[in-house]
């Protein structure tokens, strides 16, 4: 490991502008997908679309994927300054076709193009930590950069909902450029200075074909899942999955499928995980208010528990990096994850979930993904060789994207499917949450064939 210095900071002068900048666009992120979250309703039903309600989501997601998996590649052949500026301004139209969309399809079309940059941005912004920060910085930056995102998770839908309410939910992507505009101009500059190191050997092939192969196999899969238990379902699900195959084994690192021993057990890792921590925040929501009968804004509450732990580990986990100079950071993944696990077991059985333990599960889980996110970023770009850091940037945005979306599918698709059968909702959500806590135990699995390499990757900012 480097040697730390106390004196380097992610605010000095050297960062400082980088640093504020991918902070913003990661903000501008997180407020916008939440705040989607809350007005979605309002906008399916001014535009007369609510039987297109869940693609305004899917098609975000599907969109994502592309972005993630395509520009990934591309800026380890040229580097993050084009396919950055390339996904501002692809989320910026997206921002600007949605907010005049006097049509559903036009909607979605817009979601379309606010994924795929969504997806670009923050894998340059990923690629950016690893060429620009030393091994001792990154996990401070990261640690910023997921306090970032989550903090919109705390007031995001409130301000999302009072905007619709008072003015129009058009405001709420109206809203969002000034502050992309401010991150494009503060990061953009140090983007354009950032140099990829020569690869060796020949390039990957037909990556965008199998990125939307991997999208359209995902669209139906999901579609699929929507439809059980009809013979059409099954037989979408099953192509779905078949056309999902050969492109998760191409795109992601080898061996991610089978948590072969270093970066690819990280990434698989980290997707189960991470898809773990948005299932429990969806499902503890439904399960509060459709369930308990409890407000939305008070659920909305319960569940910002997890992100104020997850702020404060956060930060906290970046200096006990400093300590003892990286060397704990596999441990504390794993510690990470055994306490997502408690988290999520306390509040599994859904029958016996109230208020105290909700909000004690959502703590304890929140200081779960606290360590085990942040961390993983940091482990994984110690991991990526030289030459790969676009790549290994897409893999963690994947994982942080594709896994989630999948598994809230999955889970939708079993608490419909245990209504049909005459159980209860809070029965079905149970059981949804019961394959949640398979999903975090499988990651804790994954996670135990994650080693470290002795030998810190170099990058640019190294020589700092």
């Amino acid at each position: 490991m480097i040697s730390l210095s106390s004196q380097q900071s992610i605010f000095g002068p050297r960062y400082l502008a980088l640093s504020i900048g991918i902070i913003l666009a990661s903000m501008t992120i997180g407020f916008e997908g939440l705040a989607v979250t809350t007005v979605a309703p309002v906008i399916a039903g001014d535009l007369q679309g609510l039987h297109l309600f869940g693609w305004i989501f899917s098609a975000y997601l599907l969109a994502q994927i592309i972005g993630t998996m395509v520009v990934g590649r591309q800026i380890d052949k040229r580097g993050p300054a084009l396919p950055f500026t390339i996904a501002i301004l692809l989320f910026a139209v997206g921002l600007i076709v949605a907010a005049v969309a006097n049509d559903m399809y036009v909607l979605i079309g817009s979601r379309a193009l606010q994924g795929f940059g969504a997806g670009a941005m923050y894998t340059c912004i990923y690629t950016a930590i690893s060429l620009s920060y030393p091994d001792e910085l990154r996990a401070k930056i990261l640690g910023a950069l997921g306090t970032a995102y989550v903090l919109p998770s705390m007031l995001g839908p409130y301000v999302a909902g009072v905007i619709a309410q008072q003015w129009s939910w058009r405001f709420v992507f109206w809203g969002v450029l000034p502050f992309l505009l401010l991150a494009v101009l503060l990061s953009l500059p140090v983007f354009r200075k950032l140099k990829m190191p020569s690869l060796q050997g020949k390039g990957e092939t037909g990556v965008i074909g199998l990125s939307i192969l991997l999208a359209i196999g995902t669209g139906l899969f999901l579609t699929g899942l929507g439809m059980l238990p009809k013979l059409l379902g099954v037989v979408l699900l099953l192509v779905g999955l078949g056309l999902m195959a050969q492109p998760l084994r191409k795109l992601l690192p080898t061996g991610t499928l089978t948590f072969r021993s270093g970066l690819p057990s990280l990434i698989a890792s980290r997707g189960l995980f991470f898809a773990g921590y948005v299932f429990t925040q969806n499902f503890l929501v439904l399960a509060l208010t459709d369930t308990k009968g409890m407000a939305a804004d008070r659920a909305g509450l319960v569940v910002a528990s997890a992100a104020l732990s997850w702020c404060i580990i956060a930060i906290l986990q970046a200096r006990w990096d400093a300590a003892d100079q990286g060397r704990g950071r596999q441990k504390r993944i794993i510690t990470g994850i055994v306490l997502m696990i408690v988290g999520i077991a306390i509040m599994v059985w859904v029958p016996a979930v109230n208020v105290v333990l909700a909000v004690l599960g959502e703590i304890i889980a929140g200081i779960g993904i606290g360590l085990a996110h942040t961390v993983s970023g940091t482990v994984a770009f110690s991991l990526a060789k030289e030459g790969e850091a676009g790549k290994v940037s897409g893999s963690l945005q994947f994982a942080d994207s594709f896994t989630p979306g999948v598994a809230i599918g999955i889970g939708g698709a079993i608490v419909a499917l245990s209504q049909t059968g005459g159980m209860s909702l809070e029965t079905g959500i149970t059981i949804a949450m019961v394959f949640n806590l398979a999903l975090v135990l499988l990651s804790l699995v994954a996670s135990t064939r994650t080693k470290q390499g002795q030998s810190v990757s170099q990058s640019a900012g190294q020589s700092s």
